[in-house]
């Protein structure tokens, strides 16, 4: 498949863009890798056989929550080496972007179950809540909450915005 003309600054800008999400990615991976490592060790504790149904329940969804986190995050990476020299940079900026943003919903589910787990294991149901409500809150206002209130101001017609 031939790569459709561009000009010299819609490639600037779509190479920029491609860099800047392999940046972001390269700043998630590490996180949820140690994450997901971590959750793999945890049934090999000793203290593991003495978690509740409920708390197993809880740490399966964590780990799957984690590794579909990490598939997420990788994915464009072998969706960008499979497409890159078909000339549709768009798609795969666009692709790639949609699974970095479902890898951090993912990560934020991980995260979020896994201090619920520790907390909850720890100090009782109470604390796990409240540590989970606090976690999963920041996470989803400072990954999410504060870029879409600016979009959607932007939308209204608020000045703002980067090129």
């Amino acid at each position: 498949m031939a790569a459709p003309h561009r000009d010299e600054e819609e490639q600037e800008r779509l190479n920029r863009q491609l860099i800047e999400l392999l940046n972001e990615l390269r700043v998630a991976l590490p996180g949820v890798q140690v994450l997901f490592a971590f959750l793999l060790a945890v049934p090999f504790q000793n203290r593991f056989g003495q978690a509740s149904r409920f708390e197993r329940d809880l740490y399966l969804v964590t780990l799957l929550a984690s590794a579909a986190a990490t598939g997420f995050l990788i994915a464009p990476t072998g969706y960008h080496r499979i497409l890159f020299q078909r000339g549709d940079r768009p798609r795969v900026i666009r692709e790639g972007t949609r699974f970095l943003i479902a890898g951090l919903v993912c990560l934020a589910v991980a995260m979020t179950g896994a201090v619920f787990l520790a907390a909850h294991f720890l100090f009782g149901t109470a604390a796990g809540v409240a540590s989970a409500v606090a976690v999963g809150g920041l996470l989803a206002w400072l990954w999410f909450g504060i870029a879409l209130v600016r979009r959607a101001r932007e939308a209204d017609g608020a000045p703002g915005g980067d090129p």
